[in-house]
């Protein structure tokens, strides 16, 4: 053996010569043959390979790809059989593999998959394959996989079932891991196709192939390309519901139902339940699969062996998902899934699976917070404290210093965000995402800071600092993104919430806003924003949130130098009587010949939003007026009281509602007792008439006081 192996290594050396200089063509080929027969036998190391490559570079095998006359008595393709074969030998060195000349083979590698395969061919398919492996591995791989239609030809060799064709789905799949949305931006109808073959696979296996597609399927379920848009998805879905309903119905090992777990948690992620179909059946798998979480999270959370719950980090990640869904669906009041014994049942079992990932929490280490796991433990408790309030109170409180403190590392450090293991908290582009923390608690910090005793927890952890912190940086990003109209995005979502966070603060803790500079900082903030905010129509929720935040904390802030009629302050509020002054119309009364007071066009789809928001701002704005002098010129230099006047004289009284009457009144009576100049304007609007028409008893009053109990002149 070892002669034969040193002759072998011996020829090899005297061909590698030949082909750096040969005498003719004949002798070339000649040593070429045997050169690609020991590379095919795999008799040839990396040291070996690279001669190979250092003595014909890429000329030679790019030679032989486009020769069309193969030596006599030879088949018609066997230059391109050895150039193929050469290829592959040089695409085993990851530098190669990713040097252009291979990248731009791929068009050639696709035109091989794509055609008809003898017999004698499929040495070449093989080495195309081994070459689609050896680029996508490399970091320029992916994308010329996708730009020069490597993605169409994997498709079509899958579907054509041909020599090698389990291997195109292998590539298809890791080339999806990466560049999902590029793929199915580029060849959605391809994919489509396969996946209407792995599902229809999927649903009429009856043995392990069933199984072992609920590994792949996934892949093939993209977040970037919605399913239910055409009928061939949305067939897709119902057979893989179909599939999956009868795997989670049958008895199963842990091994048979972690894959389908897994499956069903890359649907809800991508099409939420959508792809439930109502009715009786659809209610009875949906509970089952939340079941199924829930008993699942709190066989491995409850009582953690460290070995056991590694391993099992997946698919618990996707039972998360499945319990999140679950949250979402027992709240739904439109065409609900889910019956209200079914709901009232699942919530019960999702407290005892949250009450496990508490527990789990308890027991993290300083050194595991890095673990994307705990980063999805922690979003999935966040999404159930955003909607439950009222169980496991006491077992959050307790873990509130954790949340605190790993939102505030996560945040500070800007975390190296490993990828986590399940669908939506990896990119999709196989970059690793930023881990925010925070965006998931805040809507649960916001029900929590309502309460006493987890607000006093918050306040102690530094909670108001952090989440200070976290609006200016979440503002930075709000206004470094293009101004257009766009869909509610996470940003805006956050800083909304914190708004409602720090208004609980304002209205329980007030002197905590007084003494703690943090939110001095933050009035800053809001001081400049509104201005920026309030001409973007699209942002209007943030604007009234921003307003009437502001404003509150005026009230309690006005002795701060920044309040002191500052160029900022005077922009403020002056952006915020635009705010309050805009917000209602006089039109036409359908009923009566009249006009009726009606929430002004520009404010009619967001007003169940900021309705709360407005009525509050009204008041927080009348108390602000004792406070700051400078405020009636404010208000005159807006021509606000012109505005009421004229919009109260206009419409019917029995238009205006009690609570808007009382807005009204609370901001003409500051104004008029603060400033000489702003009851003249009532008056000479006919204040008098319009106040004892609408039963403003207050207002009457103060516009029949003498001129003398004005507090200041102007305010100037």
């Amino acid at each position: 053996m070892a002669s034969d192996s040193g002759d072998g290594l011996a020829t090899l050396k005297r061909c590698l010569s030949v082909l750096r200089d040969p005498r003719n063509d004949s002798e070339q080929f000649a040593a070429l043959l045997l050169v690609t027969k020991a590379v095919r036998a795999g008799e040839v190391d990396a040291k070996t390979r690279r001669q190979i490559f250092d003595a014909i570079g890429f000329t030679f095998p790019t030679r032989l790809l486009i020769s069309q006359q193969p030596p006599a008595d030879c088949p018609p393709h066997t230059f391109r059989a050895l150039g193929l074969t050469l290829l592959a030998c040089f695409c085993t060195d990851p530098q190669l593999a990713g040097h252009s000349q291979i990248l731009n083979k791929i068009p050639t590698f696709n035109d091989v998959l794509l055609s008809p395969c003898d017999p004698d061919c499929t040495s070449m398919v093989d080495d195309v394959y081994q070459c689609l492996s050896a680029i996508l591995a490399t970091a320029r791989g992916p994308r010329a996989l996708v730009t020069k239609g490597a993605v169409s030809a994997l498709c079509q060799a899958y579907l054509n079932g041909g020599h090698g064709s389990e291997r195109a789905l292998t590539l298809l799949v890791g080339l999806l891991a990466v560049a999902e949305a590029k793929c199915w931006q580029r060849d959605a109808p391809q994919l489509l196709a396969v996946l209407t073959k792995l599902s229809s696979d999927f649903l009429k296996a009856e043995d392990m192939t069933k199984f072992e597609l609920c590994e792949v399927l996934p892949r093939f379920i993209p977040l970037s390309h919605p399913l239910t848009e055409n009928s061939q998805g949305s067939e897709c879905l119902c057979r893989l519901y179909k599939g999956l309903a009868d795997i989670l119905g049958s008895k199963l090992s842990q091994s048979q139902r972690d894959p389908a777990l897994k499956l069903a948690a890359s649907l809800v992620q991508a099409c939420g339940a959508e792809w439930i179909p109502a009715g009786r059946a659809g209610s009875k798998f949906l509970a089952l699969l939340v079941n199924l979480a829930c008993v699942e999270v709190r066989l491995t959370l409850e009582e953690p062996d460290p070995l056991e719950v590694e391993g099992k980090k997946e698919v618990v990640t996707a039972c998360y998902v499945l319990m999140e869904m679950g949250i979402q669906e027992c709240l739904r009041e439109e065409n609900p899934l889910l019956e209200n014994v079914q709901k009232m049942q699942l919530m019960r079992i999702m407290e005892e699976a949250f009450g496990a990932v508490i527990f789990y929490l308890r027991q993290v280490k300083q050194e595991e917070l890095q673990d994307p796991f705990i980063f999805a433990s922690v979003r999935v408790l966040g999404a159930w404290m955003a909607e439950e309030t009222s169980s496991l109170k006491q077992e959050i409180c307790e873990l509130l210093p954790f949340l605190v403190d790993y939102a505030r590392k996560l945040f500070k450090e800007g975390s190296p965000a490993e990828s986590p293991p399940q669908a939506e908290l990896v990119s999709t582009e196989g970059s690793a995402l930023p881990q925010d923390a925070l965006r998931f608690l805040l809507p649960g910090f916001c029900h929590l800071t309502a309460e006493d005793k987890p607000r006093d927890i918050l306040i102690a952890e530094g909670a108001p600092a952090l989440l200070c912190e976290y609006f200016l940086q979440q503002w930075e990003v709000l206004t470094s993104k293009p101004t257009a109209p766009a869909p509610l995005t996470s940003t805006e979502m956050s800083l909304q919430t914190m708004c409602g966070i720090f208004l609980n603060l304002v209205v329980t803790a007030p002197d905590l806003v007084r003494r703690d500079k943090t939110f001095s900082s933050l009035m800053d903030v809001l001081l400049k924003s509104l201005p920026l905010l309030l001409p973007q129509k699209h942002h209007l929720v943030l604007a009234a949130n921003v307003a009437t935040l502001g404003l509150m904390m005026a009230r309690i802030l006005a002795g701060s130098a920044a309040l002191q009629g500052t160029q900022r302050a005077k922009e403020f509020f002056g952006a915020a009587v635009r705010f309050l002054s805009q917000a209602h119309v006089a039109q036409a009364d359908p009923s009566s010949d009249g006009l009726a007071l009606a929430v002004s066009p520009a404010y009619a789809s967001a007003w169940d939003d900021i309705a709360e928001l407005w009525f509050l701002g009204m008041q927080a704005w009348a108390g602000c007026v004792p406070l700051l002098p400078w405020l009636p010129h404010t208000a005159l230099g807006a021509r606000w009281l012109q505005g009421m006047a004229q919009l109260l004289s206009q419409v019917v009284p029995t238009s205006v509602d009690c609570e808007l009457v009382t807005a009204f009144q609370a901001v003409l009576v500051e104004l008029a007792r603060a400033s000489q100049q702003c009851r003249d304007v009532i008056l000479s609007h006919q204040g008098t008439e319009w106040a004892n028409l609408y039963g403003m008893a207050a207002l009457e009053q103060c516009l029949a006081e003498q001129g003398g109990a004005s507090s200041t002149a102007d305010g100037k």
